[in-house]
């Protein structure tokens, strides 16, 4: 990991142990409400552990955010402008997904963040990561297949797909090369 990556993962955990405390939560409370076990809550505060996609998801959910949302609160800026020195890298030690956050602030209704898929991986998020949001993917490059509850969706690069009604989703890189995608989310 790289520091930035190092300073990122000590971020969430603190804005994790924030969002807990000004909610004057447990770590018991955290773990009923989220669905994440109390041992890796207390990990991941700790910074013994980096914490997956779905963990954040689920965190998140929790606290009423989206994931989005939540790494924004852990990163906190205020320039208008995205550059793309500071933009946050994140990635998913369990599938090795890199997550870019390339433009996010609290007082703008959309976010856009870039996606880099590694070949043969998938990540799967649950409906509540999609509560309160509108959202597409525009794949960059490669071949990504959405699968929305039962309908499932193979994306070529320069498909886009808007997001229906919440509902568990998957994102699949079933190719064996990097699949890259662009998300723009929309609060409601």
């Amino acid at each position: 990991m790289t520091t930035k990556e190092d300073d990122i993962g000590a971020q969430l955990a603190r804005r994790i142990r924030l969002e807990r405390d000004a909610r004057d939560w447990s770590l018991a409370d955290l773990a009923e409400r989220s669905g994440v076990a109390k041992a890796t809550i207390s990990k991941i505060e700790r910074e013994e552990t980096s914490p997956t996609a779905v963990v954040l998801v689920r965190l998140a959910a929790a606290f009423d955010l989206t994931f989005a949302g939540l790494l924004l609160r852990a990163e906190a800026g205020d320039d208008r402008v995205s550059r793309a020195a500071d933009q946050a890298v994140w990635q998913d030690p369990a599938t090795g997904y890199v997550r870019r956050q390339v433009y996010s602030r609290p007082d703008h209704p959309v976010e856009l963040v870039r996606v880099e898929l590694p070949a043969g991986q998938q990540v799967v998020l649950p409906a509540s990561s999609y509560a309160n949001i509108r959202q597409l993917v525009w794949v960059q490059s490669g071949v990504l297949v959405i699968t929305e509850g039962e309908q499932r969706q193979p994306l070529a690069a320069g498909d886009c797909l808007g997001f229906g009604t919440p509902s568990n989703v998957t994102f699949a890189n079933e190719t064996d090369a990097v699949c890259v995608y662009v998300v723009a989310l929309s609060r409601s």
